[in-house]
């Protein structure tokens, strides 16, 4: 007995199927004539300020467009500002900072070993036209210390440039 009574008082929210309960039951024999009538007015009402409300808002709408019209302001335009400010606020993100900031200097140092990569290039192709020239066949060059030479300094960048990219994703695996 004591938990139904409990159960009345109980001020946690309704669920769904305590939802579906109460709409489900009929309150209208419990209601006297007058109460009947008074709830009637009072839905009345309350549709009559509902249709009001939706007028008001409707006239507040045009209105604003009528103002945007006079200002020059139009969808285009509006969505011009909308980008233009969710740009900016993406770029001032801590996420696209770090991003824009581990891009660049990945690009700065891919830019250096492509840089040293063309200097040894250039280099070793002087040099290995000299050989060429001077050489019988390809595979007395291909022994000859200068290509090996070249060789090793490819292998070597290539091999920076993938340790630095694996600690770079490691970093930033860590950071997540």
């Amino acid at each position: 007995m004591e938990a139904q009574a409990r159960g009345l008082l109980e001020t946690e929210p309704l669920q769904g199927r305590d939802e579906d309960t109460v709409a489900s039951a009929d309150f209208s024999s419990m209601l006297s004539e007058e109460e009947r009538e008074e709830l009637k007015a009072e839905l009345v009402q309350l549709e009559d300020e509902i249709t009001t409300l939706r007028q008001v808002l409707s006239a507040k709408e045009r209105h604003l467009v009528e103002i945007k019209q006079k200002l020059g302001m139009n969808l285009m335009n509006e969505l011009k500002q909308n980008f233009s400010k969710s740009w900016h606020d993406m770029q001032t993100t801590t996420a696209y900072k770090k991003t824009h900031e581990t891009l660049s200097h990945a690009g700065q140092k891919a830019t250096a070993a492509f840089s040293n990569v063309g200097t040894a290039i250039s280099k070793k192709f002087g040099d290995m036209s000299y050989s060429i020239r001077h050489s019988i066949s390809m595979p007395a060059m291909r022994n000859s210390p200068t290509f090996k030479s070249f060789e090793e300094r490819v292998e070597t960048t290539v091999t920076s440039l993938k340790v630095f990219f694996r600690r770079r994703r490691y970093e930033e695996a860590k950071e997540e």
